[in-house]
């Protein structure tokens, strides 16, 4: 971030649940957004559900009363974006963006809903949320759950209650370092916003459970996806993010 860079949006992304799906790349072409392409590893293309919670949010340094603390959940998978102009370094290698589209996001207040949609083109919605994180001893248990289509959509972890380094070159680094945000704008143009954080920690994996009607909730596109396997789980203990604002590319 630079000098003349004010973040639109500053919090904390904690305790984020990963559950990492195997997808067809055909399947997400309609949701690619102009001038990126899918961001393959290991010849696999990626789509992922995530549960995280934001807490002591500000927007443009402002705390918003009964908005400061709350939980997200989202189906994303990744892209790339070549630019020669943007600055070498992690967040983009050799002109490479890296970064993540949403499918959906949903969060538990309208009002967080329509300004990421106004502003940002993204596709949230507002639904009822609960989480659970609970500590024992040396495991830790962290389970996300929103009510839609009729029940109660739940997905989380128990792990080993002592994060670790992310590994260089590892599965795990390829699904969280991803910089930036694309949203479709329409057939020729897309939202681009950077999102800054360090590294994160990952604590190990003991047991996953996921009871997510995907086809419901994402469409028939990703109805397979309830009945299949994660390739991997992860739970990253997050950071302080910074949201900065968006630019139009066309």
């Amino acid at each position: 971030m630079t000098a003349t860079q004010t973040p639109f949006l500053t919090a904390e992304w904690r305790r984020l649940v990963l559950l990492n799906y195997r997808v067809e790349p055909d399947a997400l072409k309609p949701y690619l957004p102009a001038h990126t392409e899918l961001d393959i590893w290991n010849d696999t293309c990626y789509a992922s559900i995530v549960g995280f919670r934001f807490l002591n949010t500000r927007v443009k340094g402002w705390r918003i009363p009964f908005h400061e603390h709350f939980t997200e959940i989202n189906l994303r998978f990744y892209v790339r974006r070549h630019d020669p102009q943007s600055e070498r370094g992690r967040t983009s290698e050799l002109g490479w963006k890296r970064g993540v589209v949403f499918v959906r996001e949903i969060v538990p207040k309208p009002a967080i809903a329509i300004v990421a949609n106004s502003l940002y083109q993204e596709r949230y919605l507002a639904r009822p949320m609960r989480h659970i994180w609970h500590e024992m001893g040396d495991q830790l248990e962290v389970e996300y759950a929103w009510k839609q289509a009729n029940r109660w959509q739940t997905f989380g972890v128990k792990v080993e209650n002592a994060p670790v380094d992310l590994k260089a070159g590892s599965e795990a680094e390829f699904i969280t370092e991803h910089y930036w945000g694309y949203a479709r704008r329409d057939d020729q143009s897309t939202v681009e916003y950077q999102v800054e954080h360090p590294r994160w920690q990952m604590y190990p994996v003991r047991e996953w459970r996921c009871d997510i009607d995907f086809g419901a909730v994402y469409g028939s596109v990703f109805a397979h996806l309830s009945n299949a396997q994660p390739l991997s789980v992860f739970l990253a203990e997050g950071s302080e993010v910074s949201v900065m604002g968006r630019r139009i590319i066309q």
